[in-house]
């Protein structure tokens, strides 16, 4: 690890806070796309895959919602070696051009019935092109804040900026909410479910217009000076990294996998195990997400003041030990407990993500961060975040228990929390470079 010393500032500039902004509405626009696709799973899996039964639509349609996972690493890969090299400014610009294009695109699509099989086909490819845009929007966007924060707030600067993919649940839930309610089931079910994904292209203009207001961190800069011509991110990252790389991999396994269990599948956990309605539904999960919002930044303080790694090993005990009861409390049929049990499971998440998120980012130089970290975080996302909503399903018809998904969230930290002290986990907190 590099130990070059760029000294912080005792304010923040005006320039650090326009990163900021720009990479909290990155982060928000990404999550927004990816969250939107797992709340419309039930209309999704009907108006795309209207044949067989409703689990059988679901189990398809959250097959495609992971196809889009398989595409990150690649962009990961693609994006992360760009940013490494031409910077994280100009590579920034590019994917959250692209994630708001491909979002939009599924607006506008025509369903099964219009055109056959080239609907669900043409809806792959435009999960394909969100997956490959993300795979370097999702790294790239804290790099980038992470190299302009003051160095005693990374933890509070990090998780203020993932704390936005909270909020497109939130944004997103709510007026799915307020168009089906305002609407009739017909209306909806034709044309209001197509508003949310195209809002998501004036979404990224926004977020578009806010980077090319920003510049490259001093850190990049004097980076990108000193290294040598030969200079190859991917080559580099593996010979120098890969031991950070696997320790980045399954830190964020756990997060992805809570996350998208939180975001993209309990609003159809609930609807479908816990039989509430899908107002209902989205209201419970709208709130939880919000108070996502307010812990993740909270619990980033707090890893500023005692370190990442002991905010990592508590998270990952809590969330082994209050997993299953938390999604008990979810499917039980009740609204009241349905909002305490993901509060619960929230408060543990974030807990653990307090240490997670600044810990990717700060575990790799400079020179080779957005790689390094692009390659670990995708695989580990595709890997147990992209399935989530799928094996989630699949656990519960499998063996007709509600909680199931509830026992693979507390085994996943349980063999996060050995390999922590199995593979030394070092402390990255404060360091330099």
């Amino acid at each position: 690890m590099s130990t070059t010393a760029v000294q912080p500032t005792r304010r923040s500039t005006s320039m650090q806070k326009k990163v900021l902004v720009g990479g909290s509405i990155g982060q928000f626009v990404e999550f927004y796309d990816f969250t939107l696709y797992g709340l419309s799973a039930v209309i999704l899996s009907e108006y795309f895959f209207p044949d067989g039964d409703r689990i059988t639509g679901l189990l398809v349609i959250f097959a495609t919602f992971g196809v889009a996972f398989v595409m990150r690493p690649l962009g990961g890969l693609f994006f992360g070696a760009l940013g490494d090299k031409v910077g994280r400014r100009k590579t920034l610009t590019i994917t959250i051009f692209l994630v708001g294009i491909c979002t939009a695109l599924i607006g506008i699509l025509p369903g099964y019935d219009q055109i056959g099989w080239l609907a669900p086909l043409m809806l792959i490819l435009a999960r394909l092109g969100q997956g490959f845009s993300a795979g370097g929007e999702s790294v790239g966007g804290p790099s980038f804040v992470y190299e302009h924060a003051p160095v005693s707030k990374r933890g509070l600067w990090i998780n203020i900026t993932l704390a936005a993919t909270a909020l497109p649940s939130v944004f997103a839930g709510g007026l799915i909410l307020l168009l089906s309610t305002m609407m009739s089931d017909a209306s909806f079910e034709s044309w209001g479910w197509r508003v949310p994904f195209i809002l998501a292209l004036p979404l990224s203009a926004v977020g578009l217009w806010i980077r090319s207001r920003t510049e490259e961190s001093e850190l990049f800069k004097q980076t990108a000076e000193e290294r040598p011509k030969e200079f190859s991110p991917i080559r580099d990252s593996f010979r120098e990294n890969w031991v950070g790389m696997l320790q980045v991999f399954f830190v964020l396994g756990v997060t992805a996998l809570g996350f998208y269990m939180l975001s993209a599948y309990f609003v159809t956990y609930i609807q479908t195990t816990g039989d509430l309605s899908r107002e209902q539904s989205l209201l419970t999960n709208a709130i939880a997400m919000a108070s996502y919002t307010i812990f993740l930044p909270i619990a980033g303080h707090l890893s500023d003041r005692f370190g990442r790694r002991p905010m990592l090993i508590v998270g990952a005990i809590l969330l082994a030990v209050t997993s299953v009861p938390a999604f008990g409390l979810v499917t039980s049929g009740n609204m009241p407990l349905a909002f305490l049990g993901q509060t619960i499971f929230v408060l543990a998440l974030c807990c653990y993500g307090g240490g997670c998120y600044t810990f990717f980012c700060e575990r790799f130089s400079t020179k080779t961060r957005f790689t390094s970290a692009a390659i670990s975080y995708n695989v580990s996302y595709a890997v147990l975040g992209g399935t989530a909503p799928f094996v989630g399903t699949w656990l519960v018809g499998l063996t007709g228990v509600n909680t199931a998904p509830g026992f693979y969230m507390a085994a996943c930290a349980a063999v996060c929390l050995i390999l922590i002290f199995v593979t030394r986990l070092p402390e990255t907190r404060g360091r330099l470079g």
